[in-house]
Protein backbone atom coordinates (compact mmCIF):
# COMPACT_ATOMS: atom_id res chain seq x y z
CA UNK A 1 0.00 0.00 0.00
CA UNK A 2 1.45 3.35 -0.97
CA UNK A 3 1.28 6.47 1.21
CA UNK A 4 -1.69 7.98 -0.66
CA UNK A 5 -3.85 4.86 -0.23
CA UNK A 6 -2.76 4.59 3.41
CA UNK A 7 -3.88 8.17 4.12
CA UNK A 8 -7.16 7.65 2.24
CA UNK A 9 -7.77 4.45 4.23
CA UNK A 10 -7.14 6.25 7.51
CA UNK A 11 -9.53 9.00 6.48
CA UNK A 12 -12.10 6.37 5.54
CA UNK A 13 -11.76 4.63 8.89
CA UNK A 14 -12.14 7.97 10.66
CA UNK A 15 -15.21 8.85 8.60
CA UNK A 16 -16.67 5.41 9.23
CA UNK A 17 -16.23 5.83 12.95
CA UNK A 18 -18.01 9.18 12.78
CA UNK A 19 -21.01 7.79 10.91
CA UNK A 20 -20.92 4.46 12.70
CA UNK A 21 -20.03 1.37 10.68
CA UNK A 22 -22.26 -0.50 13.11
CA UNK A 23 -25.17 1.16 11.35
CA UNK A 24 -24.64 -1.06 8.28
CA UNK A 25 -27.31 -3.66 7.74
CA UNK A 26 -26.58 -7.36 7.93
CA UNK A 27 -26.55 -7.64 4.11
CA UNK A 28 -23.84 -5.00 3.84
CA UNK A 29 -21.39 -6.90 5.99
CA UNK A 30 -18.79 -9.13 4.40
CA UNK A 31 -20.13 -12.01 2.37
CA UNK A 32 -17.93 -15.09 1.90
CA UNK A 33 -18.30 -18.06 -0.45
CA UNK A 34 -17.34 -21.72 -0.28
CA UNK A 35 -16.20 -21.79 -3.94
CA UNK A 36 -12.68 -23.17 -4.46
CA UNK A 37 -10.21 -20.34 -5.22
CA UNK A 38 -8.05 -19.91 -8.31
CA UNK A 39 -4.70 -18.38 -7.39
CA UNK A 40 -2.42 -16.88 -10.06
CA UNK A 41 0.49 -14.46 -10.01
CA UNK A 42 0.15 -10.98 -11.50
CA UNK A 43 2.25 -12.13 -14.45
CA UNK A 44 -0.09 -15.06 -15.09
CA UNK A 45 -3.14 -12.75 -14.97
CA UNK A 46 -1.45 -10.28 -17.37
CA UNK A 47 -1.04 -13.10 -19.93
CA UNK A 48 -4.73 -14.06 -19.70
CA UNK A 49 -6.44 -10.66 -19.47
CA UNK A 50 -6.47 -7.58 -21.70
CA UNK A 51 -4.87 -4.48 -20.15
CA UNK A 52 -8.35 -3.05 -19.42
CA UNK A 53 -9.56 -6.27 -17.82
CA UNK A 54 -6.37 -6.50 -15.75
CA UNK A 55 -6.79 -2.93 -14.51
CA UNK A 56 -10.36 -3.57 -13.36
CA UNK A 57 -10.18 -7.19 -12.18
CA UNK A 58 -6.75 -7.18 -10.51
CA UNK A 59 -6.19 -3.48 -9.63
CA UNK A 60 -9.82 -2.66 -8.72
CA UNK A 61 -10.21 -0.06 -11.44
CA UNK A 62 -13.46 1.30 -12.88
CA UNK A 63 -14.38 1.72 -16.52
CA UNK A 64 -16.13 4.89 -17.74
CA UNK A 65 -19.94 4.81 -17.58
CA UNK A 66 -21.79 3.88 -20.80
CA UNK A 67 -18.58 2.37 -22.27
CA UNK A 68 -19.60 -1.31 -22.10
CA UNK A 69 -21.74 -2.97 -24.76
CA UNK A 70 -23.01 -5.25 -21.97
CA UNK A 71 -24.90 -2.29 -20.52
CA UNK A 72 -27.33 -2.58 -23.46
CA UNK A 73 -27.32 -6.41 -23.70
CA UNK A 74 -30.93 -7.67 -23.77
CA UNK A 75 -30.60 -11.33 -24.81
CA UNK A 76 -31.16 -14.25 -22.46
CA UNK A 77 -27.99 -15.76 -21.11
CA UNK A 78 -25.41 -15.83 -18.34
CA UNK A 79 -22.86 -13.25 -17.27
CA UNK A 80 -19.60 -14.89 -16.17
CA UNK A 81 -16.38 -13.54 -14.68
CA UNK A 82 -14.07 -12.46 -17.51
CA UNK A 83 -11.05 -13.92 -15.69
CA UNK A 84 -12.24 -17.38 -14.60
CA UNK A 85 -15.70 -17.76 -16.21
CA UNK A 86 -17.52 -18.43 -12.92
CA UNK A 87 -21.23 -17.72 -13.56
CA UNK A 88 -22.12 -14.57 -11.59
CA UNK A 89 -25.49 -13.38 -12.93
CA UNK A 90 -28.27 -14.41 -15.30
CA UNK A 91 -30.11 -12.12 -17.70
CA UNK A 92 -33.18 -12.44 -15.44
CA UNK A 93 -31.22 -10.65 -12.68
CA UNK A 94 -30.23 -7.70 -14.90
CA UNK A 95 -32.03 -4.37 -15.09
CA UNK A 96 -31.41 -0.90 -16.52
CA UNK A 97 -30.29 1.24 -13.58
CA UNK A 98 -29.56 4.27 -15.78
CA UNK A 99 -26.07 4.53 -14.25
CA UNK A 100 -24.11 3.45 -17.34
CA UNK A 101 -22.89 0.13 -15.96
CA UNK A 102 -24.47 -3.32 -16.23
CA UNK A 103 -26.58 -3.68 -13.08
CA UNK A 104 -28.14 -6.67 -11.36
CA UNK A 105 -30.50 -6.93 -8.37
CA UNK A 106 -28.96 -10.18 -7.10
CA UNK A 107 -26.23 -12.70 -7.95
CA UNK A 108 -25.97 -16.46 -8.34
CA UNK A 109 -25.42 -18.45 -5.11
CA UNK A 110 -21.81 -18.44 -3.86
CA UNK A 111 -20.73 -16.33 -6.86
CA UNK A 112 -19.45 -13.18 -5.14
CA UNK A 113 -17.74 -12.12 -1.96
CA UNK A 114 -18.07 -8.66 -0.45
CA UNK A 115 -16.04 -6.39 1.77
CA UNK A 116 -16.07 -2.77 2.85
CA UNK A 117 -14.10 -0.39 0.64
CA UNK A 118 -12.87 2.99 1.95
CA UNK A 119 -11.12 4.19 -1.25
CA UNK A 120 -13.51 7.15 -1.59
CA UNK A 121 -13.32 7.89 2.16
CA UNK A 122 -16.93 6.91 2.94
CA UNK A 123 -17.52 3.17 3.13
CA UNK A 124 -18.93 1.27 0.18
CA UNK A 125 -19.53 -2.45 -0.29
CA UNK A 126 -17.23 -3.84 -2.94
CA UNK A 127 -17.73 -7.27 -4.50
CA UNK A 128 -15.36 -9.70 -6.15
CA UNK A 129 -15.66 -13.00 -8.01
CA UNK A 130 -15.73 -15.73 -5.38
CA UNK A 131 -13.39 -17.99 -7.38
CA UNK A 132 -10.58 -15.72 -8.69
CA UNK A 133 -11.24 -12.70 -6.45
CA UNK A 134 -11.42 -10.45 -9.52
CA UNK A 135 -12.96 -7.04 -8.75
CA UNK A 136 -16.43 -6.72 -10.29
CA UNK A 137 -17.90 -3.53 -8.81
CA UNK A 138 -19.88 -2.21 -5.86
CA UNK A 139 -23.29 -3.02 -4.41
CA UNK A 140 -25.70 -0.28 -3.38
CA UNK A 141 -29.06 -0.21 -1.60
CA UNK A 142 -30.97 1.59 -4.37
CA UNK A 143 -32.00 -1.32 -6.57
CA UNK A 144 -35.41 -2.72 -7.45
CA UNK A 145 -37.47 -5.30 -5.59
CA UNK A 146 -37.26 -8.02 -4.54
CA UNK A 147 -33.79 -7.30 -3.05
CA UNK A 148 -33.47 -3.51 -3.14
CA UNK A 149 -29.84 -4.05 -4.21
CA UNK A 150 -27.90 -2.76 -7.22
CA UNK A 151 -24.83 -4.79 -8.11
CA UNK A 152 -23.10 -2.21 -10.30
CA UNK A 153 -20.65 -4.17 -12.47
CA UNK A 154 -17.80 -3.20 -14.75
CA UNK A 155 -18.57 -4.58 -18.21
CA UNK A 156 -14.91 -5.47 -18.83
CA UNK A 157 -15.05 -7.74 -15.77
CA UNK A 158 -17.78 -9.85 -17.41
CA UNK A 159 -18.32 -12.09 -20.42
CA UNK A 160 -21.82 -12.71 -21.72
CA UNK A 161 -22.77 -16.23 -22.81
CA UNK A 162 -26.06 -16.23 -24.76
CA UNK A 163 -28.60 -18.94 -23.90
Amino acid sequence: MDRRHFIISLAGISAASLIGVGAFTREEKQEKSSVEKIIKTDEEWKKILTPGQYHILRKEGTEPPFSSPLNDEKREGTYVCAACELPLFTSDMKYDSGTGWPSFFTHMPDAVETRLDFKLIWPRTEYHCARCEGHQGHVFNDGPEPTGKRYCNNGLALKFIPA
